[in-house]
């Protein structure tokens, strides 16, 4: 039996999520490196919204789905809104506060792949 599409949903949100972090921390890391630009991912709705979803089928009489999985998130640069002298155009106030989004998202998904699962098991009983 294959998993429910909002936990295979909750799963990708997280692997986006992982990678956005691991972005940012290269851009705090690269923060001081002459020339570095800062990178970032496209927002994980345009990931979503490039998706057709798929459906199920059930029955033979079913019309047979035609979608693809999620497309991979494209890195993005973000805004050099400002460039330092050397070139590098990491914001580490801005970078601090995409960490923050991340790390409320995570926990949001978190919260609710446990929710749904004790609605599922509470319908199970």
């Amino acid at each position: 039996m294959s998993q429910p599409y909002v936990f295979q949903l909750a799963a990708q949100r997280t692997q986006w999520l992982s990678a956005r972090e691991a972005l940012i921390a290269g851009n705090v890391a690269n923060a001081n490196t002459p020339g570095y630009r800062a990178v970032d991912l496209q927002p994980f709705s345009a990931a979503l919204a490039a998706t057709e979803l798929t459906m199920a089928t059930t029955n033979p009489a079913h019309m047979l789905p035609a979608g693809e999985r999620l497309a991979a998130a494209r890195v993005v640069a973000s805004d050099p809104a400002e460039e330092t002298l050397s070139g590098n155009t990491v914001d580490l106030e801005e970078e601090m506060i995409k960490l923050g989004e991340v790390n409320r998202d995570y926990a949001l998904g978190t919260n609710l792949k446990r929710v749904i699962h004790q609605m599922m098991m509470t319908a199970l009983k």
